[in-house]
């Protein structure tokens, strides 16, 4: 009840509050709530094999039920009057303050009677070392927390009249002491920091599945019986939300789970009777040899042997994660009894198998469905979406796991149970290299499965993936392939019978938007389905515009509207796109000419057709990648296709000016060392079109190593480099791909390091805004109103910038929309169109 004073000396320490001070919980209840969670993760199977793997031991249950006393000390920095006013009415004058920095400061109090002695029960042991412990627990919010001046305790905790912390710190004592009473025969286990980091993970999953109302009420009153409700609350959320054992097969692992064709592919096979103590296995097979199935089974195989528990399938870009997010959905219906919903691993997007969330205030969903699973919990932020039991999203989400980022602790652990997949690997990127292999390394020291499978890894690549020394080109381009490689190394794959196929590549001096607009119309004219990709943005717009005024029935039309793929426009208007291009140029689409012209978005995971590719010159892996997308099926093809064509669009004088400046996404913009740009290993690039010059025909995938090899190996590009005088450049090259493996590596979270520096600073992480960007984190999320109709008469929510489009936004900015007569997005000073070529930058370079 209240008094003449703004505060009620009765007043009970809170944990969770809610109608401004009105509902609140206990803190010993929250504390015990949390505590629970993580006791019931660690009882389950697959958590305890991970926790076992990071202590190097088996962790015994008195130890599991220690750890849960320290998962209760979580939050004991809300026992501060600073903290606690949060939830009082105006007039105490007191500093509020966070709980993180006052659960530092609540270590500074030396007292042996603290937390009526439970602390120093809990705290026991030469090697107990709390200053570690403390630096974990109070990580629970994503980060390591840097402790503040000891001298700053007192005033933090100073002593009231109407509200006594030191009683209510006894309160929470007595519950640890009755509630964890191995504290007081049983020492904490070693606090190694590999266990640490791993722990300050899975408390930061406890505390946010504790932290859920709905599934744990508030109960304001301090009750000592409250342990056993948590114990009881904590097992149902773990269980409900997939943390815990995963749903049973719908039968034996075999292929028959898996697909209704009667014998799997040579691929498919050669990755299904891998024994399943194989933890790191390599798929080297051509694009379209069944590559997803074979993961499928693999996953199929581990789960029956209870190696994994859930699984998470990387791929480079959104767009494909769309479309294997379907193709996973639907496999899990054949799979499971009772199949889990995937969750579509895209920031800025909630959706759950087949149905979509819409965020509401107090951080709650609506789905489409009127259906509120717990298990989409992982759905509705992305630092959860590793938490999920089936996530297909891209590459960047798994290799924030292991960047000091925060809720980088969070992700590593999530993961920690699952099949990682990691779909077309490959080597362009050195700093995304250098991060998804320390992920990998930290997920398989936890005693996780990976599963890394590509078309077109070089051998320079592979074998840095595998720690293997280099070898000579000839050496590496003689190696069978298909290929899977395991621990005990290579392992040829059969051919498959008429898998073959023959594609004449040739090169065309010139790739401005006029002639590759001119080759796609001629071969559309002659009743070719045509696939053109562009290296950019504004060359495909341009490229769609030319064509546009000359032919536009031709061209991919969603709702009889002329458009093109690439990867600014608005998730609905994107999913509509993938249909229409599919439908235009897929495995059932109809003869007629007709063409479709994209950017990097059509290289993969599009089920695509096409009679000819139209294509920029790139890296040989990429072409590869792009030539993928011909002849992918037997069916008719128009007079003059019966084969597969592909013609490599380049610049008409040579490729030595792109050592000097870029152009098209080839070479390197000035400005710097750094060689910025899309693709910029010349050499490469070089390489790659003397194998198209030298090799009119291309037999693939028996040809596959030989060109990989030709066009990436570091033997062939020195060579080639110093043949043209390039040697200064490739030495660039070579450079900043080394200072890009050195910042990845500046930045890797090092799970072997301490949490704590001997001086006793706590090892924090930088700021990770940069980190997160060169990541390939895209940029503001733009908010659109209610009821905003997208380009193709669906309505559309929001609009993903690209980073660089996104400077002085937070993406909290409120969008105006309007139309003049094309729509115009208005934010701050940064003004957009968006109409059938996708998104643009008013009045400047779209490039």
């Amino acid at each position: 009840m209240a008094t003449d004073s703004p505060l009620n000396r009765s007043r009970n320490a809170w944990g969770k509050s809610a109608a401004g001070g009105a509902e609140t919980h206990h803190l010993a209840h929250h504390c015990a709530d949390v505590a629970a969670v993580l006791i019931a993760l660690l009882r389950e199977p697959h958590w305890r094999a991970r926790a076992n793997a990071a202590l190097g031991r088996e962790l015994t249950d008195a130890e599991t039920v220690c750890l849960g006393a320290l998962a209760f000390l979580h939050d004991i920095g809300k026992l501060a009057p600073g903290f606690q006013a949060k939830a009082w009415p105006e007039g105490h004058g007191l500093l509020l303050r966070g709980h993180l920095e006052c659960g530092w400061l609540w270590t500074s109090l030396p007292r042996p009677d603290a937390l009526a002695g439970a602390a120093a029960q809990l705290f026991r042991g030469a090697e107990t070392r709390p200053e570690e412990w403390m630096a974990a627990i109070f990580s629970h919010h994503g980060q390591p927390v840097q402790r503040p001046e000891s001298g700053l305790a007192r005033r933090a905790f100073p002593v009231l009249d109407e509200y006594d912390w030191e009683a209510e710190e006894a309160v929470l004592g007595q519950a640890l002491l009755a509630w964890f009473p191995e504290i007081r025969t049983t020492s904490l286990p070693p606090a190694t920091p590999a266990f640490l980091h791993f722990f300050s993970g899975l408390l930061t999953l406890a505390d946010w599945v504790g932290s859920d109302r709905s599934a744990f009420p508030f109960v304001p009153e301090f009750a000592p019986g409250y342990w056993e409700i948590a114990e009881v609350r904590a097992a149902g959320r773990v269980a409900e939300i997939e943390l815990g054992a995963s749903p049973a097969l719908c039968g034996p692992a075999c292929w028959g789970l898996i697909s209704d064709h009667p014998t799997p592919r040579p691929a498919q096979e050669a990755v299904g009777r891998l024994p399943v103590s194989e933890r790191l296995v390599l798929l080297e097979s051509e694009t379209g040899s069944g590559k997803t199935e074979a993961a499928l089974w693999r996953l199929s195989a581990l789960l029956e042997a209870g190696e994994v528990d859930a699984l998470y399938f990387a791929v480079p870009t959104r767009a494909a994660a769309r479309q294997i997010h379907d193709r996973i959905n639907e496999a899990l219906k054949r799979m499971f009894k009772e199949p889990p919903e995937a969750v579509l691993a895209i920031p800025g997007q909630a959706i759950a198998g087949e149905v979509r969330g819409r965020r509401l205030p107090d951080f709650k969903y609506l789905w489409d469905d009127g259906l509120s699973k717990p298990a989409r919990w992982a759905a509705e932020h992305s630092a959860r979406y590793l938490a999920a039991r089936v996530a297909v999203g891209t590459v960047d989400q798994m290799a924030l796991g292991g960047l000091q980022v925060k809720f980088a602790h969070l992700r590593g652990v999530a993961l920690s149970r699952a099949l990682l997949v990691i779909d077309e690997v490959h080597a362009s990127d050195p700093y995304m290299t250098e991060t998804q292999l320390a992920m990998v390394e930290s997920h398989l020291a936890l005693g996780g499965h990976v599963l890394l499978m590509s078309a077109t890894l070089g051998a320079a690549a592979r074998r840095r993936w595998r720690r293997e020394a280099p070898a000579d080109l000839a050496s590496d381009s003689n190696l069978p392939y298909p290929a899977v490689w395991t621990s005990r190394g290579l392992q040829p794959i059969a051919a498959e019978p008429e898998s073959g196929k023959s594609v004449s590549v040739r090169s065309h001096d010139g790739w401005s938007a006029r002639e590759a607009a001119n080759l796609a119309l001629d071969a559309a004219r002659r009743g070719a389905r045509v696939l053109v990709i562009r290296n950019t943005v504004s060359q495909a717009q341009e490229t769609f515009t030319a064509c546009s005024a000359v032919a536009p029935e031709l061209l991919l039309a969603v709702n009889g509207i002329p458009t093109l793929h690439h990867s600014r426009f608005a998730a609905e208007d994107r999913a509509l796109l993938d249909h229409a291009v599919e439908a235009a140029i897929g495995k059932d689409s109809p003869l007629g000419g007709r063409i479709v012209i994209g950017t990097q978005t059509l290289e993969q995971s599009l089920d695509l057709c096409a009679d000819i590719l139209i294509t920029d010159l790139c890296p040989m892996d990429v072409l590869l990648q792009r030539i993928g997308r011909l002849h992918r099926h037997k069916r008719p093809r128009p007079e003059g296709f019966s084969e597969p064509q592909c013609i490599v669009l380049c610049p008409d004088d040579g490729l030595d000016a792109l050592t000097r400046r870029a152009e098209n996404g080839l070479g390197a913009y000035p400005g710097g060392p750094d060689l910025s740009g899309i693709y910029v290993d010349v050499p490469g690039l070089q390489a790659t079109l003397d194998q198209i010059q030298t090799h009119p025909r291309w037999e693939i995938p028996r040809m596959n190593r030989q060109l990989v090899e030709a066009a990436t190996h570091p033997d062939a590009l020195d060579l080639l480099a110093e043949a043209r005088g390039w040697r200064s450049y490739r030495q660039r090259v070579m450079g900043k791909a080394a200072a890009e493996m050195q910042t990845a590596g500046l930045r890797l979270l090092d799970r072997s390091a301490p949490m704590v520096s001997p001086g006793g600073r706590v090892n924090c992480f930088p700021a990770d805004e940069d980190i997160r960007t060169r990541l390939g984190e895209q940029g503001a999320i733009i908010e659109l109103p209610s009821g905003t109709i997208g380009v193709f008469g669906a309505p559309i929510r929001r609009l993903a910038l690209p980073a660089y489009w996104s400077r002085g936004l937070t993406g909290e900015e409120v969008a105006e929309v309007s139309h003049t007569p094309e729509m115009m997005i208005s934010m701050l000073d940064k003004a957009f169109t968006y109409g059938p070529e996708g998104l643009q930058r008013k009045g400047s370079d779209n490039a």
